[in-house]
């Protein structure tokens, strides 16, 4: 029996209902920013992060969580006395700085929400100093200041053997031709796809489903001879210095869409009723493979609930692809001018599994 996203625990059908719910509630409340002299970039309502105009400057802000990958890190540490905590903040900061930089914003600060359900659970000295070390770590790689945060015991609400991971951030654009929105997509940009490390944070309730069914759990072997917890648990990539450096390099970015929840789905997240076509995408890995054939599912069902080795989506003119890889290169990151968008219905065509995903299935605004 396969084990789809669905059937362990993620229903996109119920939660994006909910989330265009709020956003049409939260529309009525611009007028309390306008109150205090500001306005907000309404083409950001419903985008990763949202914008409003502060001054000669533009400001971003973000909310974003982790999921439940630090779960799969709490069986690894019981089976290997390693925590991975590291790679759970790192991976948490990910979640936050690569969706703010996604509109141009270069991050200011971040503060973290670290809810736990017994604080007995803050008492595990290696993992605490594993976890602080790690969001660190990732603040200084994203270059954004840790301002503080909030560590609420949630009795009743959280697991008393488990943390909820969160955070959010503000950003800044200074150079008003940086703010990233979908106004300024066009027919015939190019798409730049960008190599993830692994699954980063989306689909992990369907990888530890699958961890339930396999007879050595996290610690079968892959055919690399890495345990599956240890692959689900390599650190995601960081975006926030690649985007600067684009910027700097003169790249005209016309959008940018985070390839997390939703699959590769996620390319059409703009509104325009066009049409994006990958001619080439990057090879399944070793994990993806894994990860399919144990759980019997097909390449449809693969593709819309993982990143499947895509991380970032990057629009350009196809006059500023060579530019532009060559900046992804030198920033340590591999790259694929993958595809083009052109006008048609709204839809997701991935040429090499002859997959189509049409703009319905991603209702998110």
């Amino acid at each position: 029996m396969p084990i789809s996203y669905s059937k362990s625990g993620v229903n996109y059908s119920a939660i994006d209902p909910t989330k265009k719910l709020a956003q049409n509630a939260a529309k009525s409340t611009a007028k309390n920013l306008k109150s205090s002299g500001f306005s907000e970039i309404e083409t950001t309502r419903g985008e990763s992060a949202y914008v409003w105009k502060q001054g000669s400057v533009y400001m971003a802000s973000v909310v974003e969580g982790l999921g439940t990958k630090n779960l799969v890190a709490d069986t690894m540490y019981q089976l290997t006395g390693r925590t991975y905590y590291d790679t759970i903040a790192h991976d948490t900061v990910a979640s936050i700085i690569n969706d703010l930089t996604s509109v141009g914003a270069r991050p200011l600060t971040i503060h973290a929400y670290w809810a736990v359900g017994d604080s007995n659970w803050l008492k595990d000295r290696k993992r605490m100093k594993d976890l602080i070390a790690g969001w660190k770590s990732a603040c200084d790689l994203s270059q954004v200041s840790w301002g503080g945060g909030e560590t609420p015991a949630l009795s009743g609400i959280i697991n008393p053997a488990t943390i909820d991971l969160g955070g959010s951030a503000v950003g800044i654009i200074k150079n008003k031709k940086h703010l990233i929105t979908e106004k300024n997509l066009k027919p015939d940009d190019r798409i730049l796809l960008l190599k993830s490390n692994g699954i980063n944070m989306n689909g992990l309730s369907l990888a530890r489903a699958l961890a339930e069914k396999l007879s050595s759990g996290y610690q079968t072997k892959l055919p690399n001879g890495k345990m599956y917890g240890e692959a689900l648990l390599t650190k995601s990539n960081i975006y926030a210095k690649l985007i600067k450096n684009l910027f700097k390099a003169g790249i005209d970015i016309h959008y940018l869409s985070n390839i997390t929840g939703h699959g590769l789905r996620k390319v059409m997240r703009a509104r325009q009723k066009y049409t994006y076509v990958l001619e080439h995408i990057f090879d399944s890995s070793e994990l993806f493979n894994f990860i399919q054939g144990k759980a019997g599912l097909s390449d449809y069902e693969m593709y819309q609930t993982f990143n499947m080795g895509q991380d970032y989506a990057i629009f350009i003119s196809s006059k500023n692809m060579k530019k532009a890889m060559a900046v992804v290169k030198k920033n340590g990151f591999v790259g694929l001018d993958a595809g083009y968008v052109e006008k048609g219905p709204k839809q997701v065509i991935i040429k090499a599994k002859n997959l189509v995903y049409k703009g319905e299935t991603l209702d998110l605004r």
